[in-house]
């Protein structure tokens, strides 16, 4: 069983090499679809000025694969019980690398000015299209396959070392894409096209290993363990268990968004949730007008301020927040006032060293923000509404990749500060609203 594998690496239990290697590959799956799509993030801000595009085209490129995987990621949730966890498991790293094959293509087109840069940018959207709508139904697939073969007590540590792997890939993907700028090929131009086939031979590679390693698992009787949709992968986007707890909580009682006892947790989330998304979308543009790069210089730079900013949320989710005995409502107000002046901060900065060490504090506070609003709107509510909650809450991260991307964008076209000073000016509300509206569930 996966559960020994978990229980191993806890305990120093050995297990079957076999039953290793297949929850490392679902371990991998997940690293390979978080990774390629922040990989991609990181380049694209340099690839869409190289191309004379315009900025919040870019920003349009995600904003539309966010809400498509938003859509489509119940519905992959929903099927992988009826047709087989492997049989999802490939569609998505399909989806995922197909689309990324595509975007490549259309890019190199761009830069080798084979179709002009608009037009190599519309059929890349089209690319991501089917990133967001197919990429999605891997990971609640790999989430059902691990609980199926875990017992109970295993079940949380094994999904929640597995969703780790989002969290990891979005710091290697922006890690890696600089190393991935090809030089010409037999004449043809790659450059910031490389990231995007790199990845998506990459994916290949992950498929061909699935489809052989895992048995077909057609459904022939109803299971009793599911997956769950998960966040859309993005720079900022740190897992903060929600979707563990979807796929193994209790889906008794419905609990809708308006719910008295989760309905300012939920405003709360959508309001935290598009600062970070503003903010993080715009960095790469920050990054190359602030120290006034060209848009190939660019992705060294902007690199590290992505780790730095990646790292010091996962910092704060793993290192910090686990020793520190802090409610819910503490660490939404913690998280806020450390987001509002790592946010303020980083739209005045001008050096590599003041954007980095300032989006790294925006970055701290939210993560001690998301773990906040996934445990007070879990504790809101009884055992019967776990998995409702979890689900909501779940969509709400989801969401705010959606708007979030092309809001903060559209305000950095406008002035440079402005998507940083405002999503500063919306953690100081939210600090207003949280001290008077949220509530701990022994407060209530």
């Amino acid at each position: 069983m996966i559960g020994g594998v978990i229980g191993g690496a806890i305990g120093g239990a050995t297990e079957s090499p076999k039953i290793d290697r297949r929850f490392a590959l679902m371990f991998l799956v997940m690293l390979t679809i978080a990774a390629g799509n922040t990989a991609l993030q990181s380049v694209l801000p340099a690839l869409g000025r190289s191309l004379g595009v315009a900025d919040s085209a870019v920003a349009a490129a995600f904003s539309v694969s966010a809400l498509l995987w938003v859509i489509a990621a119940p519905f992959w949730a929903n099927r992988s019980d009826r047709h087989g966890r492997r049989a999802m498991i490939l569609l998505g790293v399909g989806g995922f690398s197909v689309s990324l094959a595509l975007c490549g293509v259309f890019l190199l087109a761009g830069i080798n000015a084979w179709i002009g840069g608009t037009a190599a940018f519309l059929c890349f959207i089209g690319g991501r299209l089917i990133y967001g709508t197919f990429g999605a139904a891997a990971p609640p697939a790999v989430q059902a396959l691990v609980a199926g073969e875990t017992t109970r007590e295993e079940r949380t540590k094994a999904l929640t070392l597995l969703a780790s792997a989002f969290g990891l890939g979005t710091i290697l993907g922006p890690a890696i894409a600089p190393y991935l700028i090809l030089g010409s090929i037999g004449g043809v131009e790659i450059g910031l096209a490389g990231p995007a086939f790199l990845f998506a031979v990459f994916g290949v590679a992950v498929w061909i290993t699935v489809r052989r390693m895992l048995p077909d698992d057609k459904i022939v009787a109803p299971h009793e363990t599911h997956g769950a949709s998960s966040a859309y992968p993005s720079i900022g986007g740190a897992p903060t268990g929600a979707s563990v707890a979807a796929a193994t909580g209790s889906h008794v009682e419905h609990v809708g968004y308006t719910d008295p006892r989760i309905r300012a947790w939920m405003i709360a989330g959508l309001v935290m949730g598009h600062a970070q998304a503003m903010t993080g979308q715009a960095i790469g543009f920050l990054v190359i007008d602030r120290l006034h790069l060209a848009p190939a210089l660019a992705l060294e730079p902007t690199g590290i301020v992505l780790m730095m900013g990646a790292g010091a949320a996962l910092l704060a989710q793993w290192g910090i927040i686990p020793r520190l005995n802090m409610t819910p409502r503490q660490l939404v107000l913690t998280g806020l006032v450390l987001a509002a002046a790592g946010t303020a901060l980083t739209g005045i900065a001008t050096s590599l060293y003041t954007i980095a060490t300032a989006y790294a504090l925006a970055s701290l506070g939210f993560g001690f923000t998301r773990p906040g609003f996934t445990a007070g709107s879990s504790l809101a509510v009884g055992a019967n509404a776990q998995g409702s909650v979890a689900g909501k809450v779940t969509s709400i991260n989801g969401a705010s990749f959606v708007l979030g991307p092309s809001i903060g964008v559209g305000l950095y076209e406008a002035q440079h500060s402005l998507p940083y000073l405002v999503a500063g000016a919306a953690c100081v509300v939210m600090i207003a609203y949280a001290w008077v509206s949220l509530k701990d569930a022994r407060d209530s």
